[in-house]
């Protein structure tokens, strides 16, 4: 019997196609050229442990499956249903729609941009397994949304790279822009290869008005049991003929922020990661107050949250992650937009600044203050 469940899990990894595929000999070239991959695997460009000394491993794996309180909404989710006959209508030159997780839809310059599509149930190659997203109601579905322009991938994991979500999407994007070594992947799915442009870090390429910039990020890829860090990953500067927008991927805190931020900043928007931290992984994903202290590298204007109330992927309450971060832009006046799932904000017109997730658990934030400029959030006024 237990020959058989191998059997049958080495015939499932190596043939089921959500796992995506190996790097082809052309791409390869490309990647052995990158001063970022060296024996077979890249690496960041500061020293990265993916587990921490703290308690072992057998510990973090014990704490993950069983430890933690509130990880998931006890009730529904607040989520705006998406107006998709609005999309590139807007006067603005930036426009934002938070999607949930790490996807969202930007507007900029009249082009129609997606980052990390992932619209599936859960964060897994196995489909009734695995983290599962925590809104039920999607605020669109990629059969209601128009033509895209171009679709942004920071890197390969479930929660950011998503097999089914790509099939719905590839008839339906213009371009693809990638880390080295994704393009194997998207290839396998059906996506035309010469909708897909791979760049390494510090690369760029342009779309129309658009420049796209692939800089670093700290952080890990991989889909399978042997492809750990096969792949690339990356953040993005989208850059438009007056307004610029860091699409931060995944993170921990390094010395890159600040570098991208000397390069090409200041940013008028930071998209950055604030959730699925943890003291047993902080090399690899930023605690609040190092996602605020990275929007400051980078010379932002304004911070938006992501990575956060969409799957349980950590050992903090679901509602950690902002709370954190909304007593630390306080500290730091830092302007904020805290969207709900769906909503759409123009910058210049309205920033959402609600603190929905109370609908939700009932309670007052603990980053709540009757005194100061914004009450709740600092610097601006706060929606209603």
């Amino acid at each position: 019997a237990l020959t058989l469940v191998a059997v049958f899990a080495a015939l499932f990894l190596a043939c089921a196609p959500q796992f995506g595929a190996t790097t082809g000999r052309d791409e390869l070239a490309a990647i052995m050229d990158s001063d970022n991959f060296r024996e077979g695997r890249f690496y960041n460009m500061q020293k990265t442990q993916l587990e921490s000394t703290h308690g072992g491993l057998l510990k973090s794996t014990v704490d993950y499956l069983l430890g933690g309180q509130e990880r998931t909404p006890a009730g529904e989710l607040p989520v705006v249903s998406v107006d998709c006959g609005k999309l590139r209508e807007s006067t603005q030159e930036l426009r934002v729609t938070w999607l949930g997780h790490s996807t969202s839809l930007i507007e900029l310059d009249g082009l129609l941009i997606l980052t990390d599509p992932m619209f599936g149930g859960r964060a897994s190659p196995i489909p009734f397994l695995g983290p599962k997203r925590f809104s039920g109601r999607k605020p669109v579905t990629i059969e209601q949304l128009p033509e895209i322009d171009i679709v942004v991938i920071s890197h390969d994991h479930y929660d950011h790279l998503d097999y089914r979500s790509i099939l719905k999407l590839k008839d339906k994007v213009r371009k693809f822009y990638v880390p080295l070594g994704v393009e194997a992947h998207l290839e396998k799915w059906g996506v035309d290869r010469a909708k897909v442009e791979e760049l390494d870090w510090w690369q760029e390429s342009t779309h129309g008005p658009l420049k796209l910039i692939a800089t670093p990020s700290r952080h890990f890829s991989g889909r399978g049991l042997s492809d750990r860090n096969r792949t690339l990953w990356c953040s993005w500067v989208i850059q438009g003929s007056e307004r610029k927008v860091f699409f931060g991927g995944d993170s921990g805190y390094s010395e890159a922020f600040a570098q991208i931020g000397q390069r090409f900043g200041p940013f008028d928007l930071t998209m950055l990661e604030c959730g699925a931290y943890s003291q047993y992984w902080p090399d690899v994903h930023m605690m609040p107050e190092e996602t605020v202290q990275a929007h400051k590298d980078l010379g932002g204007g304004i911070l938006m949250p992501i990575h956060r109330a969409g799957f349980n992927l950590s050992l903090h309450s679901w509602t950690e992650p902002v709370e954190r971060l909304l007593a630390e832009t306080w500290n730091r006046d830092v302007i904020v937009a805290v969207s709900k799932i769906g909503e759409m904000f123009e910058p210049d017109v309205y920033l959402p600044q609600v603190a929905w997730w109370e609908q939700v658990t009932g309670k007052a934030t603990v980053a709540r203050t009757d005194t100061g400029p914004g009450g709740l959030f600092p610097a601006g006024e706060t929606s209603n």
